[in-house]
């Protein structure tokens, strides 16, 4: 028996929710009853993957021709949805534009790629006491090394930084003009209590001389002190409008 499709049928079945709906319902779920320093689980972690990988520029509204990507050394900060419980947001770097050194502390971030190449730079802490030196303005250094340093080039699958990744300390550099959406859970917030924090960072040798640190001389290349500033150069980041694809938060 064959039965007509009526145009009400073919319309139903050519509705598709927007990738960012996807990763946006996919949020609420994962982030309704966590909170700072709380992860979750893995099968959680692998569904907001799920939702981030395949996205593209496209999916968001952003292409590698617009004016976000010809403003060096200016950063361009879009934010998608923030709520007290998770953020979902863009970052849009002209080539050779840097994301200052900083932290996410307590919180959970999942980045992708959207389209590019960055080069990422990533320390942990060392467990040392930090000394006080007059070679440094107001303010303790603490002394951090190299975790990592390597390229990302979209496609690409979605990247993790966790709570006790001793930090989360990193900064990005734009080898090409690239965008890529993040998903911050908490959100960094200074008025909710969980703010990041901006580092200046000085060779191990500016310190070395005090000798409160004794580190084997093949391992200091590694080594680096890390001073917490104001706001580092996020003067460069500046906000605008979302204009891809709308979201519904109810």
């Amino acid at each position: 028996m064959w039965v007509r499709k009526t145009s009400a049928d073919r319309r139903y079945k050519e509705i598709k929710i927007p990738p960012v709906q996807v990763l946006y319902n996919t949020c609420k779920g994962v982030f309704e009853n966590f909170g700072p320093g709380i992860v979750p689980g893995p099968e959680n972690i692998e569904r907001l993957k799920a939702a981030m990988d395949g996205m593209t520029g496209a999916d968001v509204g952003l292409r590698p021709g617009m004016q976000f990507f010809r403003r060096f050394p200016v950063i361009t900060y879009i934010r998608i949805h923030e709520c007290d419980k998770f953020s979902i947001g863009l970052f849009c770097l002209p080539q050779s534009a840097v994301i200052p050194l900083h932290n996410h502390p307590e919180m959970t971030v999942l980045s992708k790629l959207l389209f590019g190449t960055i080069n990422v730079n990533s320390f942990e802490w060392v467990n040392a006491d930090p000394p006080n030196s007059k070679f440094l303005p107001a303010g303790v250094p603490r002394l951090a090394k190299t975790k990592a340093e390597y390229e990302v080039s979209a496609p690409c699958k979605t990247s993790v930084l966790y709570p006790a990744d001793r930090g989360n300390l990193h900064t990005v550099r734009a080898l090409t003009p690239c965008a890529f959406l993040e998903v911050v859970a908490p959100p960094c917030s200074v008025s909710r209590g969980w703010p990041c924090t901006y580092y200046r960072k000085y060779h191990f040798s500016t310190l070395s001389a005090v000798g409160m640190i004794s580190v084997p001389e093949e391992q200091r290349p590694g080594y680096v002190w890390l001073q917490e500033t104001e706001k580092g150069d996020v003067s460069l980041v500046y906000k605008d409008e979302y204009t891809g694809p709308c979201i519904v938060t109810e």
